[in-house]
Order: structure tokens, then C-alpha cells, then sequence
């Protein structure tokens, strides 16, 4: 947090934005938590960046909340955040604690992604909370010589990894779900393919004539493998969840189509959806189309 007061984060030159930050914080403090749509009141926004054009006023926002001068209160109904001041959000006890030292915060930091990854190289463990890697290095270190991680080899891995004291390699995985793009999993895209030799790229800011996959890509996991990818569409004015194309891995097991039709029936029904309409683009979805046609009969 200090950090990024100190460079005025992504948004801000270290010598602007002062009077909008006290503004904001004042408006807060009187009126409870907002958003930034109540709290700009229709202010312009920019158009340089598709997809980031936040007006002045939510880029205030995201400044503030990274340096822990706000916090999240939560969302409203459209899923916008809701800014509030920290103590009416985080407990007295919370707050109270004494500020760490960077090299205290850093430490921390890779022992939660050490045990939220069981075992990771120290870019993997670095990238989890979005430090850089020679921060990271001390701290892992530091852990290897407390006994909290062991340096392992893992095969077919070119860069050494750290396996948690805690993990433990269960016998079997039970998993079926559709990852968000920025799901833990496959955020770290050099980990992604390290671990499933799953090549993943984002396209939504790819010219649509140069997308390979599509335009929102979900990867498919299921069991211990991502077998699959899906590019999926919300068409509430219909009430069609869309498979605008349906492609397997080459390791794709021979029901991949039937257990992801099972998992689209369930995102449909959370979405609120009444339909599911697959495209007749990729491998996998001639498939797929069948086996969403035979659950719905």
C-alpha cells in the first residue's frame, strides 16, 4: 500500500489528483457506501482504452482502495462496488494491528500462495499476489529454511519448485467446473501450461479476425486435466446461454462433451437462463450439441 501511495498508483502523476481524493473521501464519510456511478453523477469517462473507460472519479476509487484508504463493502445489484470507509467495513482488530515491514508483508504473502498452490516455482509463488519475482526470492528463502517449503524438481519442469510442508496429493480429483479466465488456475498462463499443457490466451482484445478460440474463452476442468474450452455468451434479451464455439484438448476424454453439457445445464441455471444454443464452430461442438439436445429432451 505504501508503494502505490508512493508512485500514486497506475492512474495518477505523483502531483495531481489530491483534491479529488479529499473530495471523494468526504462525500464517503457523509453518505455511506457508494459507488462510483453515485459518486461521479454522470461525470464523462474516458474512450482511449476499450473495455478500462472509467471515469476519473472510479480510477480515484481503484487508487484509494489499493492504498487502504477505502475498502469494498460489497456490490449492488448490477454488480458495481461499493466504496465505504474501512472502519465501517474491516473490525477494530483488524485495523489495529500493526503495519508490517515490506520484507514482513512479502514473507506472508508467498507462505499463503505456497499453501494455496501446494507446490509452484518462485514466479508462480510471486505472481499469486502480484509481487515481483526478486521480492519474492528472500522470502522464499527465508521459508525453505524455516522448513515451511522444500525445493523439489518436478518433471518436465526447466525451473526449480518449492513444495509446501502441508500439501498433500489427494488420491483422486473430483472436479468439474468452467474457470473464469482469471481463476487462480489459469492466471499464471506459464504455470497453466506447466501443469496441463494448456496453451491459454485471452482474445477479448484480439481483432476479431485473428481469435483462434473466440472472443470469452472458458477453460473446461475436469477431474485433474482442462479438457476442454468454451466461448460463452449470456443472451438475456432471449434467455439463451450461447456456445459460440466448443474446442477439446488433445488428452480430452471420451465424455468430455456429455460432462460439459452437464456443467452448461448448471451455469445456465444460475444464470437464470432457459436455454442453451450451441454454434456449429469447433471440434468439439457437433459433440456437444447432441449431448445438450439429449439433456434437455
Amino acid at each position: 500500500m505504501d508503494d502505490y501511495r508512493g508512485r500514486r498508483g497506475k492512474w495518477f502523476t505523483v502531483s495531481e489528483g489530491d483534491e479529488l481524493e479529499t473530495a471523494l473521501i468526504a462525500e464517503i464519510t457523509d453518505r455511506g457506501a457508494s459507488t462510483a456511478r453515485e459518486l461521479d453523477d454522470g461525470l464523462p469517462r474516458a474512450k482511449e482504452h476499450w473495455g478500462w473507460n472509467w471515469s476519473r472519479t472510479r480510477r480515484m476509487l481503484d487508487y484509494l482502495y489499493m492504498t487502504g484508504e477505502l475498502a469494498i463493502a460489497g456490490r449492488n445489484s448490477q454488480f458495481e462496488i461499493r466504496y465505504d470507509l474501512p472502519e465501517r467495513v474491516l473490525p477494530a482488530a483488524v485495523l489495529d494491528q500493526p503495519a508490517l515491514s515490506k520484507a514482513d508483508a512479502h514473507l506472508e504473502l508467498v507462505r499463503r500462495a505456497a499453501r494455496s498452490h501446494g507446490v509452484g516455482t518462485v514466479q508462480d509463488l510471486a505472481d499469486y499476489y502480484r509481487i515481483r519475482a526478486g521480492d519474492a526470492r528472500p522470502a522464499v528463502d527465508a521459508l525453505v529454511a524455516s522448513g515451511e517449503l522444500e525445493p523439489v524438481q518436478v518433471a518436465g519442469w526447466q525451473r526449480p519448485a518449492y513444495l509446501h510442508r502441508e500439501a498433500r496429493l489427494p488420491r483422486r480429483v473430483r472436479a468439474r467446473t468452467l474457470l473464469s479466465p482469471f481463476d487462480p488456475v489459469v492466471w499464471e498462463r506459464a504455470r497453466a501450461e506447466a501443469l496441463f499443457e494448456f496453451f491459454y490466451r485471452i482474445e477479448i482484445y484480439t481483432p476479431p479476425e485473428r481469435r483462434v478460440h473466440g472472443y470469452y474463452v472458458l477453460p473446461f476442468l475436469l477431474g485433474e486435466r482442462i479438457v476442454g474450452r468454451v466461448d460463452l455468451k449470456a443472451d438475456r434479451a432471449t434467455s439463451r446461454l450461447l456456445v459460440q464455439s466448443a474446442w477439446s484438448e488433445p488428452h480430452a476424454p471420451a465424455d468430455t462433451a456429455a460432462e460439459l453439457a452437464a456443467e452448461l445445464e448448471r451455469m445456465a441455471g444460475w444464470l437464470g437462463l432457459a436455454e442453451i444454443v450451441v454454434a456449429p464452430r469447433g471440434d468439439l461442438a457437433p459433440a456437444l450439441a447432441v449431448e445438450v439436445s439429449s439433456q434437455a429432451a
